[in-house]
């Protein structure tokens, strides 16, 4: 199941809005007779792809899944069926799918003699499928905070500079993130200031599919010449109603950006957090890396919106300069905003800290590092350890 889950990993930023799964199947006696991985959203699922590679072998034997197989057609037959068909004798899996859709696929295991168990490593099962599960169980895309900021919590100097505060090694794992996100967001100050072009440039292979790209654009005040509008990705500017897009125009009729209206904040500053997200479900989005800045940050976490934290501390001081998170709705130490440190990896000179919101739901749950491979060959753990569960 592990080596399954490792599998999982591989297909992270291309099965979107399916899920990452991985599949090993035994043959009779225990031997590994082939491996699969849901590769990208369309084609064969995990256990198609094990199955051709076990052919006979697969007999008798044993499928090992992340996730539950299912049990509808869709762009591809039911992979329940398929492991019927192929005779399969036991079918082990990690999660159940939580989708109305595709459950069933154990029922329908069963009901063809097929024996079957559940719950294997299913804490790292549901890790490694974390932006999925959650968008499934939320109904809104998944949100993953990431953020560069010194020891101090500067995330640029009191004259605004900010490049580059963290390493190479540090900013190519950030194209990692993106290259696993559906979406890219960062807000109009963020754009004014630093002009990032959040496509995935360092590390990427011929075949990445690109983020979305999408800026909280409240006024929209995006300039006709920013790098988001090169055509190189997707982009989407999230406006307020009423705003006058006339200088997005040329952008809109070449195709380099789509425009969309979102309701403001209660309050009247920016746009609402869960109306933007809303929005981007909709559109099929169904994980967002929410990169900058500071503000758009803090109104996320004060909505409760953030389900997972990326940050990368750099060894440095700077004593003055913008925090990394602003106004997140707190006035008082004991309203914190706690988190779960899940891991801490060193990035080349800097430190990479993976951590989660604490929710009354997951009190007292043990965290599991998911099994996606190691990103970099200057990574070195810290020692944080994270219990595995099964």
């Amino acid at each position: 199941m592990r080596r399954a889950v490792a599998l999982a990993a591989l297909g992270l930023g291309r099965t979107s809005p399916n899920p990452v799964v991985g599949c090993v199947v035994l043959d009779a006696d225990g031997e590994v007779a082939g491996e699969g991985y849901h590769r990208q959203a369309g084609g064969p699922h995990a256990e198609v792809h094990a199955l051709r590679a076990a052919g006979d072998r697969a007999r008798g034997g044993t499928a090992v899944v992340t996730l539950e197989p299912c049990s509808h057609t869709g762009r591809t037959g039911p992979c329940a069926q398929a492991l019927v068909d192929a005779g399969v004798a036991r079918v082990v899996y990690a999660v159940a799918d939580p989708t109305d859709q595709a459950a069933g696929g154990a029922e329908a295991l069963r009901a063809a003699g097929v024996a079957v168990e559940a719950g294997l490593l299913a804490a790292e099962a549901e890790r490694g499928n974390e932006a999925w599960l959650a968008s499934v169980r939320l109904g809104r895309p998944f949100v993953l905070w990431k953020y560069a900021a010194t020891l101090d919590g500067r995330s640029a100097a009191a004259d605004g500079t900010s490049r580059w505060i963290t390493g190479p090694e540090a900013r190519a794992d950030v194209h990692r993130l993106r290259a696993e996100a559906d979406a890219v967001l960062v807000g109009s100050g963020t754009l004014r200031a630093d002009d990032p072009h959040l496509a995935v440039r360092h590390g990427a292979d011929g075949d990445v599919r690109q983020p979305l790209r999408v800026v909280a654009d409240t006024a929209a005040a995006t300039p006709p010449g920013a790098r988001v509008l090169d055509g190189a990705a997707p982009t989407l500017l999230a406006v307020a109603p009423g705003a006058d897009t006339s200088r997005l125009a040329d952008a809109v009729r070449a195709g380099r950006a789509e425009v969309a209206e979102v309701p403001r904040a209660a309050d009247g500053r920016g746009l609402d957090p869960r109306a933007l997200l809303a929005e981007l479900h909709a559109r099929g989005v169904r994980s967002v890396l929410l990169e900058g800045g500071p503000t758009l940050a803090g109104a996320f976490w004060a909505a409760g919106l953030v389900d997972k934290a990326v940050g990368y501390l750099a060894p440095a001081l700077l004593g003055a300069g913008p925090a990394a998170l602003l106004d997140a709705g707190i006035d008082t130490v004991g309203d914190a905003l706690r988190l779960d440190v899940d891991d801490v990896v060193r990035v080349g000179a800097d430190l990479r800290l993976t951590a989660y919101p604490r929710r009354p739901a997951a009190a007292g749950r043990a965290s599991a590092r998911s099994a996606a491979p190691g990103n970099s060959t200057t990574e070195r753990p810290v020692t944080v350890p994270a219990t595995e569960e099964s």
